[in-house]
């Protein structure tokens, strides 16, 4: 059964295990923030990014569209000013889908379906993730190489569910990339998705060498 949830929608497609920094100033998101303050259990702090299709976050000119497909997050913390403007950070839980909005309260809410991966290991998804790693290593490499610096270092996780959604959240994409990724059905597609998108980059910085056009942007403070 759909649950009914606060909806924020961003120029940014969250991804579970992201964390997404968020100033929050317009009265509307204000209103959302008291209202998942004034739940007494922090787990059920829930609301939903979407990322928009068509239009802004802010302004005359706000969202007109925007993907059925986001991330529930849980608000893991708060920075209050004196004005009464937010920072906060979400952190991205599970995928969902909306199937409906409700616009009564102060702020969007959505009706959506809690889409969970399955995380039974495979040996097509085992495969997958392999071959994710190796194509973003080549990735990586060449990256770094034409900034000059070592850049998307670090650790990896090794789990294929959260490795997907590492890799999204790492490689320098589109919003309408990562949106494709978020949408995939299974974490096989979604490794193999990963893959083919980072040899096209890898094709086209050998062909024409220069650093891809979006920059690398795991988190960001993002106006609402």
């Amino acid at each position: 059964m759909p649950e009914l949830l606060p909806l924020f929608p961003l120029n940014v497609v969250a991804f579970p295990g992201m964390s997404v920094p968020l100033h929050v100033f317009e009265e509307r998101y204000r209103a959302m923030v008291r209202d998942l303050l004034a739940l007494p259990d922090p787990a059920t702090r829930l609301f939903g990014i979407i990322a928009i299709r068509e239009g802004y976050e802010v302004g005359s000119h706000e969202a007109k569209s925007m993907y059925r497909t986001g991330c529930v997050v849980q608000l893991s913390s708060v920075e209050e000013y004196d004005d009464g403007r937010y920072d906060i950070t979400a952190v991205g839980r599970h995928r969902m889908r909306v199937v409906g909005t409700d616009s009564s309260a102060p702020y969007l809410r959505g009706e959506v379906e809690h889409l969970l991966d399955d995380g039974t290991p495979s040996v097509d998804t085992a495969r997958a993730a392999a071959r994710a790693l190796a194509a973003f290593g080549d990735y990586r490499a060449l990256v770094s190489a034409l900034r000059g610096d070592d850049v998307m270092s670090g650790a990896l996780p090794r789990d294929p569910d959260v490795l997907s959604y590492a890799l999204a959240a790492t490689a320098a994409l589109t919003l309408r990339e990562r949106q494709q990724l978020l949408e995939a059905p299974t974490t096989a597609e979604r490794l193999g998705l990963l893959r083919r998108m980072m040899l096209q980059e890898v094709r086209a910085m050998r062909a024409v060498p220069s650093l891809p056009a979006t920059e690398v942007a795991r988190t960001g403070w993002n106006p609402n």
